[in-house]
């Protein structure tokens, strides 16, 4: 078994943290009343629109948990299906920070734009990592 790129240990860290993040605003949703709302003193713009959404917020929390989880096993793994994955969820995390920027007028989400892209041209253009998920098993 080849050892992942350090980029792509990065990448499937970073997933990591996303789903144990997710999964904590799920918490946070699901039990108001607890200590794990607390966190929200972080984004209280996150949880005023998440509230908005009623129970789908919870939903889309732990789906959203999932396909990050999903992207940290498959890019430590190798698989193709992570790479995959982890290319889905920056596109789609892309295209919302622009979205954002020009429908709601958040100019800041655009930082997010380019980070993606960098992102994401890493994981589909860099020799190493194309050949790590390129690798017979």
């Amino acid at each position: 078994m080849n050892r992942p790129p350090a980029g792509v240990i990065a990448l499937a860290l970073f997933f990591g943290f996303g789903t144990a993040m997710s999964l904590l605003a799920a918490l946070a949703l699901l039990l108001p009343t607890s200590a794990f709302h607390n966190v929200w003193r972080l984004n209280p713009q996150a949880h005023a629109g998440l509230t908005a959404w009623g129970p789908w917020a919870v939903a889309l929390m732990l789906t959203v948990g999932a396909a990050c989880c999903s992207a940290a096993v498959g890019l430590w793994r190798g698989a193709r299906w992570g790479r995959a994955v982890a290319v889905t969820i920056l596109a789609v995390n892309m295209l919302s920070d622009a979205s954002n920027a020009f429908v709601r007028g958040e100019l800041r989400t655009l930082i997010g734009v380019p980070i993606a892209s960098a992102l994401i041209a890493y994981i589909l253009l860099n020799r190493r990592v194309r050949d790590y998920f390129d690798r017979t098993r």
